[in-house]
């Protein structure tokens, strides 16, 4: 049973995540402010750091927190009914929505790097989310491919086989840099119909992974 206090501290970590995603959004991971954010909450700046241990620790609870949200609705999105290929765009459509709708937040783990920040290994599971989804749909429908191995880390997608892998993490890149060119302003004069072309470079990807239909 959760106690009173647990609870309390629960509520004060929201509130102090909610006030950076906030200031994220108008200010840029760069300009990200402890003091700020606590000032914001109607806290002392001392006492914010019973919460958040520095602005290092913020920004690695504000990236975890980032990469599970888009995670999650990779994975809600899907329903494994679904014909492969359905199931694949769907995921597509998903995180373009969530792109859209967080911009300053997918902007933070898929944007320039912050500086003198470095991801701790506690993001790791939370980045690999997305992946997982669309290495499920891979292996539960029989895709894959006969390609190069040695190209990227040995298990670093784990349940695909080596030689799909690469196609796999370029499928990845092609997502996430596809919703990063939208977002970032990169399609403008060049891309007329941003949802429909989404879809076929996600058609394209499914190929390149062996994808059935």
């Amino acid at each position: 049973m959760t106690t009173a206090r647990a609870r309390a501290r629960a509520e004060t970590t929201r509130a102090i995540l909610d006030e950076a995603r906030r200031q994220l959004a108008e200010h840029g991971a760069a300009g990200l402010s402890l003091r700020s954010v606590a000032r914001e909450v109607g806290m002392v700046s001392s006492a914010v750091y019973r919460y958040v241990a520095n602005r290092d620790d913020l920004l690695t609870q504000l990236i975890v927190a980032a990469y599970d949200a888009m995670g999650a609705v990779a994975e809600e999105a899907r329903d494994p009914e679904d014909p492969p290929r359905v199931q694949w765009r769907v995921v597509w459509r998903a995180v373009r929505a969530w792109a859209l709708a967080h911009p300053a937040e997918f902007a933070l783990i898929h944007g320039s790097p912050v500086p003198g920040y470095a991801a701790p290994p506690e993001t790791i599971t939370a980045a690999a989310r997305l992946g997982s989804v669309l290495v499920a749909i891979v292996v539960e429908h029989g895709g894959g491919v006969d390609g190069p191995r040695g190209l990227v880390v040995d298990d670093v997608l784990p349940g695909l086989d080596p030689g799909t892998a690469p196609a796999l993490v370029a499928a990845w890149t092609q997502l996430v840099g596809t919703v990063a060119f939208e977002l970032f302003g990169q399609y403008e004069n060049v891309v007329i119909d941003r949802a429909a072309y989404l879809d076929h470079v996600a058609d394209v990807a499914a190929m390149s992974v062996g994808l059935p239909a």
